[in-house]
């Protein structure tokens, strides 16, 4: 939530904010999503799904303790709540606690057998913990939480620690690609594990040499599944693997090369964004402008659109600041450059950005226009159903009713299309909201009541009350 937003209240309303969340989500802009979902708590601060799904950004951004603790407060009313105790394991297994996240993949798969979440989250973990771990044993569990379930649920068997592994010329080539520099540690630390004289040894503390050198190994025996089981996150991973497509031909190896300097930078200025340091990321992304402006063309390849890519940086950091005037200022300067060059993706990044900040301050005609202008370039109907929804909620702040029906209309379409529950809910409210301003009073019931029923499919409670109030 931006500095002014948080100064004048949230602008809008619970339902929004949540969809916004679920499209920044579905888009990999997991720091946005997660001011979204933190705007729409403020509303409604025990909302559990919007915690869970809170839950879920942090899990993208590797931030397990938030994850684990939103997961955590969505099972304080209702311990069997089937998404929090999914997103739970899920925070679990990210933090490499593979034993407890079994727990909790079991007992959500007794509640509700027929989720293949649950199976496939019994399955990864089970996998995780057979890829790190030897022959069968116990092992003592660190006590997270709730294990009420220890009691009920069948017998869950665990194994032993993980420097126990068995190597297989497999499992360590995949570990020496994961790790990287720090396998040439590991592989000392192993050694050293040898030297019977050595390990019989203390610290100055009094620690035993042997179980440091143990708890090393298995830490990293830990980050090596872990790293396997997880997925690079990138917010604008897409845009800079087509900029490196383009850019192989002239590519060079030396350290000095422009071109992997770039890369390394954007990657660079993503993930501190990511991490919630929008102040790192502007600085960085202004250095790295300030670079690439005094380089010519021959240096850089594609110069403009390395340009129009740290502009866009520089806005998003920018809004995550607070700071809209300027954000809209390198938000359109990412548009312009887009338009010189004929990017569509860029040009279609550039007009969802300038259209988010000014819905955000209100400026809703100009956010039409710019949201309109991006339509031909929507990918796919996630997409597409996004943008009708946030462009028929403009018209309805401006009490364009028969527009707002319109485009609602056509979010709901695309929403069917893609058999999409949660915005085939938001599409139905901003119909009937429209239809009910219009004075079609049978129609706005109707799209409410198929609202409704959306909402108890979701187990949106909020949802399903605001609505019932309405009707």
């Amino acid at each position: 939530m931006s500095d002014n937003e948080g100064d004048q209240g949230p602008k809008s309303t619970f339902s929004t904010y949540m969809a916004e969340g679920d499209q920044l989500y579905h888009k990999g802009e997991y720091v946005k999503a997660i001011e979204s979902y933190s705007t729409a708590l403020i509303l409604q601060p025990d909302d559990k799904n919007c915690l869970v799904a809170r839950s879920k950004c942090y899990v993208k951004m590797g931030d397990s303790d938030n994850a684990l603790r939103d997961a955590e407060a969505s099972l304080k009313e209702d311990k069997e709540f089937f998404k929090g105790l999914y997103q739970k394991a899920e925070a679990l297994y990210t933090m490499g606690d593979f034993e407890f996240a079994l727990v909790f993949y079991h007992r959500g798969h007794k509640l509700r057998p027929e989720l293949q979440e649950f199976r496939l989250g019994i399955q990864k973990a089970q996998e995780a913990i057979d890829n790190s771990v030897g022959s069968p044993s116990s092992v003592k569990l660190e006590n997270k939480g709730d294990l009420s379930f220890f009691h009920k649920a069948d017998e869950v068997k665990f194994l032993p620690p993980l420097h126990q592994n068995k190597k297989t010329p497999k499992s360590e080539k995949t570990a020496k690609q994961l790790l990287g520099e720090l396998y040439s540690d590991k592989e000392y630390l192993e050694k050293l594990l040898k030297d019977e004289d050595l390990v019989k040894g203390k610290m100055r503390g009094g620690e035993r040499l042997q179980d440091l050198i143990l708890n090393c190994i298995t830490y990293l025996d830990t980050r090596t599944e872990f790293w396997r089981q997880q997925k690079p996150i990138y917010a604008r991973e897409r845009d800079r693997k087509l900029m490196q497509q383009k850019w192989n031909k002239t590519r060079q190896n030396p350290p000095s090369d422009p071109t992997r300097f770039v890369l390394k930078s954007l990657e660079e200025i993503d993930a501190a964004l990511t991490a919630g340091n929008a102040e790192s990321s502007l600085k960085k992304a202004r250095e790295v402008l300030k670079s690439v402006q005094c380089w010519s063309e021959e240096v850089v390849p594609n110069k403009k659109e390395v340009l129009g890519n740290l502009h866009s940086c520089i806005g998003n950091a920018l809004i995550d600041l607070g700071k809209m005037d300027r954000a809209l200022d390198n938000h359109q300067k990412d548009l312009d450059l887009a338009r010189q060059c004929k990017l569509p993706e860029a040009k279609s990044r550039a007009l969802d950005n300038v259209g988010r900040v000014y819905a955000r301050i209100g400026k809703f005609p100009q956010a039409i226009d710019a949201w309109e202008e991006k339509i031909p370039l929507a990918c796919g109907g996630l997409e597409r159903t996004w943008l009708f929804h946030e462009i028929g909620r403009c018209y309805l702040e401006l009490k364009r009713h028969t527009e707002a029906r319109d485009y609602g209309v056509r979010s709901l379409a695309v929403a069917d299309e893609i058999a999409d529950e949660k915005w085939q809910l938001n599409a139905c409210v901003l119909v009937a909201q429209s239809e009910m301003k219009l004075g079609n009073f049978k129609s706005g019931v109707a799209h409410f009541e198929r609202a409704l029923d959306r909402a108890k499919v979701l187990q949106d409670d909020p949802a399903r009350d605001a609505i019932q109030k309405v009707t």
